[in-house]
């Protein structure tokens, strides 16, 4: 029961926002008491931190599947960036400045955790990159690494003050462009280039086929 509930919190925590989304609601979606949620959770803050280490290893363990999938490290990155956006629904309650506002506690706690994770894998698909002759050599892997963690995360601040246009899954796929361009070789420049072509021809968010494959099957 409590894997649900962290499951179905979760769920509407990124559809709704986790300010909007009441104990009183999960219970109710849930059918269940209330009385049942608070026999797992203290309150709704220990809810809320543990569906986000619920997201995050959930995107971790996408991300390594991702990996295992020998694609070239260019098109790792953009096969990365759909996972991210798939599992927190395209960021659209703005989760992370959620979190930042009204969780700030749990908010760092999550921001270090992930870049623990997250930078074990940039910095090893640089190195891929560059053995592969699609990024330069000679790269700092350490520096670009956290330039690109602080880049990201920089998209989503409110302060920013980006016009309502600017999705986060259109300023995402401007930054990685412009990352990829930043560190690629011709080789890596040209097969950006036919990556970005396939991508005006559908959907940037879809799911990866296997991945989405395993999904239907959980159901």
């Amino acid at each position: 029961m409590k894997e649900q509930i962290i499951e179905k919190a979760t769920e509407m925590f990124l559809n709704i926002g986790f300010k909007s989304v009441t104990m009183d609601d999960i219970s109710a979606e849930m059918g269940i008491s209330k009385k049942t949620v608070y026999q797992f959770f203290k309150n709704k803050s220990d809810l809320v931190e543990h569906c986000c280490n619920h997201i995050l290893n959930i995107i971790s363990t996408d991300i390594e599947e991702v990996e295992s999938w020998n694609l070239n490290p260019i098109e790792e990155m953009y096969e990365a960036r759909k996972i991210v956006l798939r599992r927190l629904k395209n960021e659209k309650t703005s989760p992370a400045y959620q979190l930042e506002k009204y969780y700030p506690k749990i908010f760092e706690s999550l921001r270090k955790e992930r870049f623990k994770k997250m930078d074990g894998c940039v910095i090893s698909n640089l190195k891929k990159g560059m053995d592969q002759g699609y990024y330069r050599k000679g790269l700092d892997i350490n520096i670009i690494s956290k330039i690109y963690h602080n880049g990201l995360t920089g998209l989503k601040e409110k302060e920013m003050y980006w016009p309502q246009q600017y999705t986060v899954p259109y300023l995402m796929n401007v930054f990685l462009e412009y990352h990829i361009r930043a560190i690629a070789t011709p080789k890596g420049i040209e097969t950006l280039d036919e990556i970005l072509v396939k991508d005006r021809n559908k959907s940037s968010v879809q799911p990866s086929h296997s991945i989405k494959a395993k999904e239907e099957n959980n159901h």
